[in-house]
């Protein structure tokens, strides 16, 4: 069945699933690429049905890091720039369901790292902000896979902000750094892709997030680091009236570059990052709508930080 006009994201990515919906074969999640101690081109894959941890055969086409990552749900995901050996503006794509790569013949309109990107899904990806510093926003466009890139600019240019969307309704860039940390987030409203910024922001400003939503409900902003101090608190943006709460869970510990996405209508997730001790492997699970946190027995292959992440919710 195709996706209606209620249409995901990602640096992360979700997906919209009425509550109650029992039709949707939710597939998993995917972390791919990041710093391991060198960059890695890597991906894990997290299967929703038990929350287990698999490592695919297909790799990204380098060993790339600070790269975003972005789903069409039920048809392939999408991981986008970074840096291998220089910065690049390379768009590789994860088939579902077999996982295989290829690289798409379309670009970012520059070579473009630290940034972010999240989905209309059944429509377009977007991918914004990153280094060198920029206000861009590059529109994917499925399933021909062309790119544009958007009028609407981000209120400014920022990098290491994070991103996440209400399919058929509007993404949402939050949080990064200019000439510091940021807490306000801009809105991109489906289809018009015009761009406003919401009167609420973050609970503190705060740069290398993380995003996932549940897209119809509420998207969630995770953890960052303001100057030296490590987060650990989640904010929750509830749809539509974009109104912002913190969770009264957090995630088990405080850190950043780390990545989510989430199996919409079910549970998010934030894995890796950079936490007191250094790179982490662990994954922790925001339980939908009770908002309450576990952390999966399942761990990344190895501590990973600066890396992506996107999923496969499946298809109505």
């Amino acid at each position: 069945m195709r996706f209606d006009s209620r249409g995901l994201v990602s640096t992360y990515l979700s997906q919209w699933m009425p509550t109650g919906d029992t039709n949707r074969q939710a597939v998993g999640g995917y972390f791919g690429g990041g710093i391991i101690g060198a960059g890695t081109d890597r991906i894990d894959k997290i299967a929703f049905s038990d929350d287990t941890k698999t490592t695919l055969a297909a790799t990204l086409s380098q060993q790339t890091f600070q790269l975003a990552a972005m789903a069409n749900s039920g048809v392939a995901g999408y991981f986008t720039g970074g840096y291998d050996s220089v910065q690049t503006s390379r768009i590789d794509k994860i088939a579902f369901p077999a996982d295989t790569k290829t690289t798409l013949s379309a670009t970012l309109t520059a070579a473009t790292y630290t940034l972010s990107a999240m989905a209309n899904s059944g429509v377009a990806g977007y991918v914004g902000g990153g280094q060198p510093s920029t206000s861009r926003i590059d529109k994917i466009t499925f399933p021909a896979d062309t790119r544009t890139t958007l009028s609407a600019t981000l209120t400014t240019a920022r990098f290491d902000l994070a991103g996440m969307a209400n399919i058929g309704v509007a993404g949402y860039f939050g949080g990064g750094q200019d000439s510091a940390e940021l807490s306000g987030i801009d809105k991109i409203t489906f289809p018009a892709d015009t761009k406003t910024t919401l009167s609420a922001t973050l609970t503190s400003a705060r740069y290398g997030l993380a995003a996932m939503a549940d897209s119809g409900v509420a998207g969630y902003f995770g953890g960052g680091l303001l100057v030296s101090t490590l987060i650990s608190g989640i904010d929750k943006i509830t749809f539509p009236a974009d109104t912002k709460t913190t969770l009264s869970a957090t995630l088990s510990s405080a850190r950043y570059l780390f990545s989510g996405m989430a199996n919409s209508g079910v549970a998010g997730y934030f894995g890796g990052g950079i936490d007191s001790v250094g790179r982490t492997d662990g994954i922790d699970k925001i339980a939908f709508p009770t908002d309450t946190k576990t952390t999966l027995a399942a761990v990344l292959t190895s501590g990973v930080r600066s890396h992506g992440a996107m999923a496969d919710c499946g298809v109505f």
